[in-house]
């Protein structure tokens, strides 16, 4: 009783006192340090510098392009471009007048090395991905700065809502996409968001959790608690929701091991330490019931369904986690790709083949017989980079890697108050780059627009907090003279970048819908079954009008603009096919597939020098890939060289080197020289390898037994089987072609046509 009549003026005076003189302490130790360093503090003129970035992503990540037209990551391209340099035109229109000392840090010399590097590929490799690259290493270098002269502590909390305010919106989407088969956003398999990818969606997702995580535990007040972990905990179901193994990974990592131990070892710093047990309560139970709630809730989208990887995002989660094994056969392209990488590295050492030349040059260091491009990215950053970069991508990664390591350190044991005060926010940025170097192993984060900006920003903050609290070293903060007349050509390089984004944006919006509108065209012609219809001359007039405008506007739509080329040749124009490919390949020159593609155009178009010009190209990439060693068959047959065409066919299938169009081509030839046995076992394995073959197989089994074999009984069971799998629309169109002899056997009553039409069936 004695203790609870204290006065409790006097228990408390110690602890006031301690509070008050604190933050003098902390005041006077920052204070101190950055005299030592001469740093100036962060620029009292940006407040809306700050705000500007945090709208750009809240903005980049919630919004979407509600059309084909425009691809997803374009207009979040475009958004982060024009954010950062109204940001950089708004902080340098401030100080203009002034001549402020600003502030500089080592981190920021790593993405600028990798910028003159890609301005020097320009000379020497690609020219157009090299410039590519060097935008996109200018912006990053611009969001670092920034963030290092303007993300002071105050500032900091309306950064992070906006990470988190564009985190759950694009959430948002993304569940609706899973319960309601949402389809305003075009893209890729459910659930994206606005983004193109489900995996692009998740690896951004996924990096911005430790940012809401930060807020969650700085609030103060109930309502704040409910609303943050309502939101962050819809965030987590996104991401169970898109099932995407990389992201998930990390996720549980930062739930079950780093955020947690964050949480304990930076205690004092988070608000959370001064919570009721209900506050407490609140937070872990409306978490929980969150996930729990709205994880249970099962998928409405049929196509995510037929997946057969669970019904709600619970279950989608865990399945496709205990799925994360070495046999795992999306794995096992990754590392295709991988060994393609380290063997362009060794081949490359030093200089690397350029910035962003991987995909132009990834065909020649393909396994042998490999035909088609696995992905135009190596799904591992780092790889990537080293083999673009060279040495410098090596020093990237290195300095990087230490960098973050010293970063750690003073966080886990800061040396004084200003470092304990920053470590919520270096937490944050921490744990974010961590998750999005674990999800960048095996993807490409750094080159999609949101996520490559949240990476920037990370490294902004550390810088920041860097240089408030006095760490210096190789990479570490120092003052920078910023004379007056500097900003004035600050400003003026500001509108003039501007004007160039605008241009940018001007013509790859245009371009994008003129090539898109071109894809869309075709594959209405395509599917109407009668591409060749006098009817569709005005689409298909329209059609090449437009592709042709999009390529003369920029020829280096890789992606897209072989799409119409083959939608043409499925008509038989093998002409505008040709030009087409042919542009490709004046931009990608070593892709094997669209060299088989021209040469085959040449070919169809009586031009064999050409056609072999472009299959020994092809051949001295790869001389074994299907296409390459068909394509020689097909040329052999053509310019009269059959048997030299069916002997190559027979030695390409006993190595099990082909195609369709090989096994095509070795049916015919083997008919034609009466060789029944190769012509049998090419039909077996088109059926067997292309089971949407089947009907037709059997049908043109049935009439080589009856013109080669003469095997009444073979012939007339071949043709059964062909008719039972065909649909009504295949046995019209065949049943003519059926031998007068089987017709009354196999029920057909229209008419026959002549027997040089029947014989000729066998060789289709």
């Amino acid at each position: 009783m004695a203790r609870k009549r204290r006065n409790p003026e006097r228990t408390l005076a110690p602890a006031a006192a301690a509070a008050a003189v604190a933050p003098a302490g902390a005041a006077f130790v920052a204070a101190a340090e950055q005299a030592a360093l001469r740093l100036p503090a962060e620029s009292t003129t940006g407040n809306w510098t700050v705000w500007i970035l945090a709208l750009m992503m809240f903005i980049a990540p919630a919004a979407g392009a509600p059309t084909e037209e425009l691809l997803q990551d374009t207009l979040k391209s475009i958004i982060v471009s024009f954010a950062v340099l109204l940001a950089a035109l708004h902080f340098f229109w401030r100080l203009r007048g002034q001549a402020q000392p600003l502030r500089w840090h080592g981190a920021i010399a790593l993405p600028l090395a990798l910028l003159a590097y890609a301005l020097g590929s320009t000379v020497w490799s690609h020219t157009y991905l090299a410039s590519v690259e060097a935008i996109r290493w200018f912006l990053f270098s611009l969001i670092v700065w920034l963030g290092l002269n303007t993300f002071s502590r105050e500032r900091l909390p309306v950064l992070f809502w906006g990470i988190h305010l564009g985190a759950v919106v694009a959430a948002l989407w993304a569940a609706l996409q899973f319960w309601g088969d949402f389809t305003f956003f075009p893209q890729g398999p459910h659930p994206a968001s606005t983004f193109v990818n489900r995996n692009f969606f998740a690896e951004f997702a996924v990096s911005t959790l430790p940012f809401s995580a930060v807020l969650l535990a700085r609030a103060r007040r109930s309502a704040a608690i409910a609303i943050l972990a309502a939101t962050t905990g819809l965030v987590i179901v996104a991401i169970l929701m898109t099932g995407t193994r990389a992201a998930l990974f990390a996720m549980w990592l930062l739930v079950l091991v780093v955020l947690p131990l964050a949480a304990w070892r930076c205690r004092e710093e988070f608000t959370m330490r001064e919570w009721s047990r209900g506050m407490r309560i609140l937070a872990a139970g409306v978490l929980f019931a969150t996930v729990a709630g709205l994880g249970s809730i099962p998928s409405g989208d049929p196509k995510l369904l037929a997946e057969g990887r669970g019904t709600t995002a619970i279950q989608r989660g865990f399945i496709r986690t205990q799925s994360i094994r070495p046999d795992d056969v999306s794995l096992g392209i990754r590392q295709i790709m991988w060994r393609a990488t380290l063997r362009l590295i060794a081949a490359r050492p030093v200089t690397g083949v350029g910035a962003g030349a991987w995909e132009n040059d990834i065909p020649l260091y393909q396994a042998e017989g490999s035909q088609l491009e696995t992905d135009y990215y190596a799904h591992n950053e780092y790889l990537q980079l080293i083999a673009e970069y060279g040495l410098v991508g090596w020093a990237f990664l290195g300095f990087m890697g230490w960098w973050l390591l010293r970063c750690a350190e003073h966080t886990w044991k800061p040396e004084n108050d200003a470092q304990r005060a920053d470590r919520p926010w270096r937490v944050a940025a921490l744990a974010s780059l961590f998750a999005f170097f674990v999800v960048s192993n095996v993807g490409f984060p750094w080159r999609m627009a949101a996520t490559g900006a949240l990476f920037a920003i990370g490294l902004g903050i550390l810088a920041a907090c860097e240089a408030r609290c006095g760490l210096g070293g190789m990479l570490g903060a120092r003052a920078m003279r910023w004379p007056a007349r500097a900003n004035s050509m600050a400003i003026g390089a500001a509108v003039a970048c501007l004007a160039l984004a605008a241009y940018i944006t001007e013509q790859a919006v245009e371009c994008e819908q003129k090539i898109v509108r071109a894809i869309k065209i075709a594959l209405m012609v395509t599917a109407s079954g009668s591409p060749n219809d006098p009817a569709w001359q005005p689409a298909r007039h329209t059609l090449l009008q437009l592709i042709r405008e999009g390529i003369d506007i920029n020829p280096h739509y890789r992606k897209i603009t072989p799409m119409v080329a083959d939608e043409l040749a499925k008509w038989g124009d093998w002409q505008n096919a040709t030009w087409i490919w042919e542009s490709v390949l004046e931009s990608r020159p070593h892709v094997v597939a669209i060299l088989c593609n021209v040469a085959r155009g040449y070919a169809s178009a009586g031009e064999p020098q050409k056609a072999r010009d472009y299959l020994a190209r092809a051949a001295a990439i790869q001389p074994n890939a299907p296409a390459v060693r068909s394509l020689e068959v097909v040329l052999l047959s053509r310019t009269g060289h059959d048997a030299e065409a069916l002997q190559l066919a027979r030695q390409s299938i006993a190595q099990d080197i082909y195609d369709i169009d090989m096994l095509n081509a070795a049916f015919v030839l083997g008919s034609r020289a009466h060789d029944v046995p190769t012509a049998e076992n090419a039909l077996a394995l088109r059926m067997r390898a292309f089971p949407e073959t089947r009907a037709l197989g059997w049908i043109q089994l049935g009439t080589l037994y009856a013109n080669e074999s003469h095997d009444h009984a073979k012939a007339l069971g071949a043709y059964r089987k062909g008719f039972e799998l065909a649909t009504a629309a295949e046995r019209n169109a065949w049943e003519v072609h059926v031998p007068l002899e089987f017709r009354a056997e196999l029920g057909l009553t229209g008419p026959a046509a002549p027997a040089a039409a029947q014989t000729s069936s066998s060789k289709r």
